[in-house]
């Protein structure tokens, strides 16, 4: 399995965030890198390559130019009007306010949804480093690589076209699927214009709101997710079992809320029903968002399930037999998460080795 990762993430590391009302330790730390490469060489993975960062160029197959204009200057604006770091919002655009201001605290109400998403002087240099590593597993895959690892921090499937949230600036995952979905080619052009290319299968414990909105009309990317039901955790305004997809993208968009405490057996139980919709699409690959919030222990999550569940989650989708890549999501038990990524990966690659 070739893997890639984003060399800058650790230029990512605000000093704290706001959860719940309260001031709070960041846990989406650089630390989380360290654990999994070192799990990943214990482990005897192949050595993990630097990727190049994602360009502008790159980004804009998926995010608004508006968008990665205010990113990659935000925390230089911010500090210009002498706000200290990191970039919080403070006010935020709901229906009936108008978008007229540009000034910086407006600015990261109108591209920012949540407080968890605070923007210091490296986070753009990281999100393209995580975008870069997602990307650079895209084109391995289409070099006829069968199973590439991308470990991406910041993690990306709550980042929008045009908005920032739950520890998401760039969406890792969406690039990567675009990437597939646009550069596909077959000797038979008639064939590879109505050909399914690419299926997203996000395992991540919070609905990934920023790739279903991404492709949520698009029907050459099919999206299924398995999450934590949304009337009871984040992201709360998307992930229902409803949300099918609209216009060319209707029914091309499939989520499996799912209730707290839920074990390793429901979850591979549903987990069936998502490889089963995408057995049924018929994609020449797969883009998995891959979430270890799952795990019994997290500190962010409600589910139950154990390391033993991602090996056997891996394994199953491994049984699709398709060019697989999996890009690094969220996952928060830090003592646990190495092992945790090692027991995916050993299954996803189980009928490989």
């Amino acid at each position: 399995m070739k893997i890639f990762y984003g060399a800058e993430h650790h230029l990512h590391n605000p000093p704290f965030e706001l959860l719940d009302g309260r001031v709070v330790s960041y846990f989406e730390t650089p630390q989380r890198v360290a654990i999994i490469l070192q799990a990943l060489a214990e482990a005897g993975f192949a050595t993990p390559i630097p990727a190049p960062s994602a360009t502008l160029n790159d980004l804009v197959a998926v995010h608004t130019p508006d968008y990665l204009e205010y990113l990659s200057n935000a925390a230089e604006r911010w500090q210009t009007t002498g706000l200290g770091e990191p970039v919080f919002p403070s006010a935020w655009p709901l229906p009936g306010l108008r978008l007229r201001s540009d000034c910086p605290r407006a600015a990261a109400g109108r591209y920012t949804f949540d407080l968890s998403a605070p923007i210091i002087a490296g986070t753009f240099a990281a999100a393209c480093s995580a975008a870069g590593a997602a990307l650079a597993g895209a084109a391995a895959l289409l070099s006829g690589d069968r199973y590439v690892y991308a470990l991406c921090r910041p993690p990306g499937h709550h980042a929008a076209a045009a908005m920032a949230g739950g520890y998401c600036y760039l969406n890792n995952a969406a690039l990567a699927a675009n990437m597939l979905a646009q550069r596909h080619t077959t000797g038979d052009a008639t064939w590879a214009m109505r050909a399914p290319t690419v299926a997203i299968l996000d395992i991540d414990y919070h609905h990934g709101n920023g790739t279903q909105s991404i492709f949520y009309e698009r029907n050459d990317v099919l999206t299924v997710s398995l999450h934590a039901d949304p009337a009871f955790e984040y992201p709360y305004y998307l992930g229902f079992s409803d949300e099918r997809g609209a216009g060319a993208g209707e029914g091309y968009n499939l989520n499996i809320p799912l209730p707290a405490g839920i074990d390793d057996t429901g979850y591979l139980k549903a987990l069936d029903q998502a490889l089963q919709a995408i057995a049924d699409y018929g994609p020449r690959y797969l883009v998995v968002s891959a979430g270890f919030d799952t795990f019994v222990a997290d500190p962010l999550g409600s589910f139950a399930l154990t390391t033993a569940a991602y090996r056997a989650i891996g394994a199953a989708i491994a049984q699709l037999g398709l060019p697989t890549l999996v890009v690094q999501e969220g996952g928060y038990a830090l003592q646990e998460l190495g092992a945790n990524v090692v027991a995916l990966l050993h299954g996803v690659t189980s009928d490989d080795r």
